[in-house]
């Protein structure tokens, strides 16, 4: 069973329906005792960091997140809030990977980052099987996490930024996969039945 972790900050029914259309068993919840009943974590996430991360911190879900060992795929900004910190709010993130969230800043690229772009692969992972170099995913962001050795792909947009990234059992897309079409369905299968 998947725990998709309602926490306000989700884009939680798009990714509902990829999970029903893939006949996967899932609950939407902020309980801890039915996320530790599952078998693997989805933090979505649409919406500010700090506001997110004080509501995971009302829910008491930081330490555990932190803490879990059970496969976890953080979406959009539910990848970002896998980092040290964040200069949305200048937040305090779950600190697994040491790096800090920067916003998108140019007098030529359009901000928020909005719409479809394709993704190069630079590093092995099981979210990226049956994924080819160039295919297109759905972005909307206006932070980026910095390309670093946690980074599996990245996209370009006026520089490089980390499309997704995996450190041990954590695994994030800066993507929306559930607003990707076929490609974006690959990804969430693959973290249901690959990670």
């Amino acid at each position: 069973m998947i725990a998709l972790i309602d926490y306000g900050a989700g884009n939680t029914a798009s990714v509902s329906n990829v999970l029903k259309d893939l006949n996967v068993e899932f609950i939407l919840t902020n309980e801890k005792k039915e996320i530790d009943r599952s078998e693997k974590i989805i933090l979505p996430g649409v919406g500010e960091a700090s506001s997110a991360m004080l509501r995971l911190k009302e829910l008491e879900l930081i330490e555990y997140l932190k803490n879990t060992t059970k496969p976890f795929l953080g979406i959009c900004l539910g990848m970002q809030l896998l980092c040290e910190s964040t200069e949305e709010g200048n937040t305090d993130c779950l600190k697994l990977l040491p790096i800090t969230v920067k916003k998108i800043t140019s007098k030529n690229l359009k901000i928020p980052h909005m719409g479809w772009n394709s993704i190069k692969k630079i590093n092995d992972s099981k979210l990226l099987i049956d994924v080819d170099d160039n295919q297109y995913f759905y972005f909307a962001h206006s932070f980026f996490v910095p390309q670093s050795k946690f980074t599996t792909s990245v996209c370009n947009y006026e520089f490089n930024f980390s499309a997704s990234i995996q450190l041990n059992n954590f695994f994030g897309v800066q993507f929306h996969p559930e607003k990707s079409s076929m490609q974006g369905v690959t990804i969430i299968k693959n973290f249901i039945e690959k990670c």
